[in-house]
């Protein structure tokens, strides 16, 4: 029997609360420096164009792609596409900043949705020359001479600003001095299919919060933020705080009332005078009902009358990038002294009340709030600042204990550190836990391989807790993202005349979709992400999980290692963990 007790004693620490940025870069169809993609979206230039039977997609969509010329001059022997756009970025990155990358207080965090995922073969038993995003990552790092564990978040569409949530918490919490955040996606029939399976995607260019949007752009992207140390003095830009919700609602349609949107904001801005505020810089997707929650959002949160900014008539979705592209350039904006106009948009057609244009503004106010929201219910926000600002130097002292555990393998279950009598192996056992254990949740059929051993799991544990914890916080790790999902959607829009893929499949290609399922069951609206590795990793999962709760409020926490490779493959090792402060 697994014995509740300390996993984590913590020291008490003087907490900073504020990383600040020391170099940027941007490669977009526009530009590939900061300042070229920069000057493009002030002048009002987008790279969205009418893709008509691109790559045997039957359908028409509007799109900022790389061009064949640019994609080609990009491409680093021996890497992948993907790859090659994370290494520039980075590269440029690094070469306007004096960190030392070799430096074990230095920290690669790569934000991707989907990665290398267009280099999955659609032939049965291959993968071509497929690298895991886990993988890739550490390719990526050891290109540039990394000597530490790079981390892959792979939170959806709020991947982007996660990763940079986990900056400040990594450097806030001592762990590291320097961070390297670099987020990115290319675009392929893969992601196009599966946009295209929730109808989703506008064939004209995208309108942002206009009466007349018809769905969003897809856009390829990388950029990159070097975070360090400050001292709150300093002229340079900070990121001052940052908050990730649930709104535990749907895994695919966010809140009507945008009450995740709403949280996230609401504490991100404590204790701030939303008069300093420039702009909101908002997701902005174009789509009927992300604009429609993030407005209501915005007047819950009591920005109504701050002026709106949003850069997907410029960008399209970017996906893993668009958390970086969107920070990136609104501090450029911000230092011009303007707010971007809304690119598209031209009437409201929005019901929340917001302050929202298709005119640049001047301005004169050095702060601003960047809002996003995903797949899985997960809501995002993080609060930027030029001014100086006096840092939180409060004390922090926490023990971090395991209360339940739970492990799954393709042949055995354990509960607590005791053996379960079942008489099935692989996914007929899945079944057997569910039935014995909790079996009165219908959902839990339509779920992909992967998410049914996460939640089982989670609900194994959560039988054996009777504190009900509305705010209570999923962080899960993996290795093996979405496989088995990823090859099913594959083929579905992979042969000739058949082009039929599945919202319900496609959904599952999102492996944070799971802490969503997990969310909406249970009504918990704390935070929730999925980051990949290379390959498991105590030592790294526990200070990212040490710095989640220090740096959230976040009390109790389901945490551990799911993986799965294959319908009959598959591995859990959760934890429910509480803290208490000393």
């Amino acid at each position: 029997m697994v014995q509740p007790g300390i996993l984590h004693k913590l020291e008490e620490i003087s907490r900073t609360h504020m990383i600040k940025v020391l170099a940027t870069n941007i490669i977009s169809p526009i530009g590939e420096t900061t300042e070229q993609n920069y000057q493009a979206v002030k002048s009002g230039s987008s790279a969205l164009s009418v893709y008509d039977g691109w790559r045997n997609i039957p359908q028409v969509f509007t799109a900022s792609l790389l061009s064949d010329e640019q994609s080609k001059r990009l491409l680093i022997d021996g890497y992948t596409h993907f790859e090659s756009i994370v290494i520039r970025s980075v590269a440029a990155a690094l070469n306007d900043s004096d960190i030392d990358v070799v430096s074990a207080r230095t920290i690669l965090i790569l934000s991707t949705t989907k990665a290398n995922v267009d280099e999955l073969a659609a032939e049965e038993g291959s993968d071509g020359n497929y690298h895991s995003p886990g993988r890739s990552a550490r390719r990526i790092a050891d290109y540039f001479g990394f000597t530490t564990e790079p981390v892959v978040v792979c939170n959806a569409c709020i991947s982007g600003v996660t990763a940079q949530l986990l900056a400040m918490r990594l450097i806030d919490s001592g762990e590291y001095d320097n961070a390297v955040v670099c987020g990115a996606d290319c675009q392929n029939p893969f992601v196009v299919a599966g946009f295209m399976s929730f109808k989703s995607l506008s064939p004209f260019e995208c309108r942002p919060f206009d009466i007349e949007r018809l769905g969003l752009n897809l856009g390829d992207g990388a950029a990159t933020i070097i975070y360090g140390k400050s001292s709150g003095n300093d002229e340079s830009w900070k990121l001052v705080s940052g908050s990730l919700n649930n709104d535990a609602y749907h895994v695919s349609a966010p809140s009507p009332q945008g009450d995740g949107a709403f949280r996230a904001a609401v504490r991100t801005l404590e204790g701030y005078d939303t008069e300093s505020l420039a702009t909101v810089s908002v997701h902005g997707t174009a789509t009927m009902f992300n604009d429609q929650m993030e407005s209501k959002a915005i007047e819950k949160a009591g920005l109504s009358d701050v002026p709106v900014s949003a850069l997907k008539g410029y960008y399209g979705h970017t996906l893993g990038a668009a958390g970086l592209i969107e920070s990136i350039i609104t501090m450029r904006a911000i230092d011009d002294g303007c707010v971007l106009p809304v690119r598209g948009y031209s009437e409201i057609g929005v019901s929340g009340r917001i302050n929202i244009s298709n005119e640049e503004r001047a301005t004169d106010r050095k702060s601003f709030v960047k809002l996003i929201s995903g797949f899985g219910g997960c809501n995002g926000a993080l609060l930027f600042t030029k001014e100086a600002a006096a840092p939180d130097t409060s004390h922090i002292a926490k023990d971090i204990r395991t209360l339940h555990s739970v492990k799954i393998t393709s042949s055995s279950l354990m509960i607590d550190g005791e053996q379960a009598d079942l008489k099935y192996e692989g996914k007929e056992m899945l079944s057997e836990i569910y039935r014995e254990y909790s079996g009165d949740y219908p959902k839990f059929h339509k779920m992909d391989i992967f998410s049914r051993v996460a939640f089982l799991a989670s609900e194994l544990l959560i039988r054996k807790d009777d504190n009900a914890d509305s705010e209570r916080a999923i962080v899960l790790f993996n290795r093996s993202s979405s496989i088995v999902s990823d090859r099913k959607h594959i083929a579905s829009y992979s042969k000739d005349g058949e082009f039929f893929p599945s919202p319900s499949v496609f959904l599952y290609t999102l492996p944070n979709i799971v802490t969503g399922e997990i969310a909406i069951k249970n009504g918990y609206k704390g935070e929730t992400s999925l980051y990949i590795l290379d390959e498991y990793n105590k030592e790294l999962m526990d200070r990212i999980v040490k710095c989640t709760f220090n740096g959230s409020g976040t009390k109790t926490m389901i945490t551990g290692w799911v993986d799965c490779s294959s319908e009959n493959e598959f591995e859990a090792d959760l934890r429910l963990l509480t803290t208490n402060e000393l």
